[in-house]
C-alpha cells in the first residue's frame, strides 16, 4: 500500500512511511521535519564520526535537498486531519488538490514566461552585437 495515510478501523490516520528499510525510513523523518533536520543530522555526523557527516552532505546536495526538496513537489503540500463530515473532508480534499494544481500549471507559466524574456533579451544582444559589427 503506497498511499499517503492508512485508514483504521476508528477513523485515525497515521502517515505511511515512503521509503524502504530503515535508512528510507529515517530519511522521510528527516524530510518531515525540513531542512533544519538535514543539518542537524549532518552535524551530528560529523561529530560522531566524520565520514558519516561528509556522506550525509554528499546526499544532501546530491538530492537537492539544500536547495528545495525535491520530494515536495511530488506529495501533497497539505495535510488536514479529518473532521468526521466525510462530505466535508471530500470536498476540502478536492479544492486542496485543485487549488495545488492551479499552482503548479502557474509554476509552469512563470517558468515560460522567464525563458520567453530571457530569449527576447538574448536576441535583443544579438542583434545589437551584429549591427556593431557591419559597422
Amino acid at each position: 500500500m503506497h498511499s499517503a495515510s492508512q485508514n483504521w478501523s476508528d477513523g485515525i490516520q497515521l502517515p505511511q512511511h515512503r521509503g524502504n528499510g530503515p535508512l528510507g525510513r529515517a530519511r522521510d523523518w528527516l524530510d518531515e521535519r525540513g531542512r533544519p533536520a538535514w543539518i542537524v543530522a549532518m552535524i551530528l555526523g560529523f561529530v560522531i564520526f566524520w565520514p558519516v557527516g561528509l556522506a550525509i552532505l554528499g546526499y544532501i546536495i546530491w538530492s537537492k535537498r539544500m536547495f528545495g526538496c525535491s520530494n515536495r513537489s511530488q506529495r501533497s503540500r497539505y495535510f488536514a486531519a479529518p473532521t468526521g463530515n466525510m462530505a466535508f473532508d471530500a470536498y476540502r480534499d478536492e479544492t486542496l488538490k485543485r487549488l495545488e494544481d492551479e499552482h503548479r500549471e502557474f509554476l509552469n507559466f512563470l517558468q515560460k514566461l522567464r525563458e520567453a524574456k530571457d530569449k527576447a533579451e538574448f536576441d535583443q544582444f544579438m542583434d545589437q552585437r551584429g549591427s556593431k559589427t557591419d559597422d
